[in-house]
């Protein structure tokens, strides 16, 4: 399951790399995992503070551009570029705003279309809490509601 959110981060990053040669090319390894851990974060954090309906929404009815949950992924991956990377401020958001909100298009659009039952709505929700719950009946009565 992670592994497509990564998969997903890999392609989209090499353009956002591309597009800042100030990158040294022996970081973007790590800045994949650091997107993709950004991200994973987000998305726990949102079920952990019980925000799982909106989530569920999210999914659903993604309306991209300027979305809180985006935000919040675009500010994370930032502050991590800033942090751990030395990227100044607004080189680091730049970056993060070329990468995050693409990534997270097309994983809404995977899941909607997947005709692999794997790669879920509910299958991923159900990673984020660590499979201790089977979150497909709830997610499936969330999404009709």
């Amino acid at each position: 399951m992670f592994e497509k959110l990564f998969v997903l981060v890999k392609n989209n990053a090499e353009k956002a790399f591309l597009d800042n040669p100030g990158i040294p090319a022996v970081y973007h390894d790590s800045m994949i995992n650091e997107a993709s851990s950004s991200i994973i974060e987000v998305l726990k954090n949102q079920m952990e503070t019980g925000r799982l309906n909106d989530l569920v929404r999210y999914f659903q009815f993604s309306g991209i551009t300027g979305n809180s949950l985006v935000l919040s992924m675009v500010n994370k991956f930032a502050n991590k570029l800033n942090n751990f990377y030395g990227l100044d401020p607004k080189s680091a958001l730049s970056l993060s705003n070329s990468l995050i909100p693409p990534v997270m298009q097309e994983l809404v659009k995977q899941i909607k279309t997947e005709q692999n039952k794997e790669f879920t709505l509910a299958s991923l929700l159900s990673k984020l809490n660590g499979n201790r719950a089977d979150l497909s009946g709830l997610v499936n009565k969330m999404m009709v509601a």
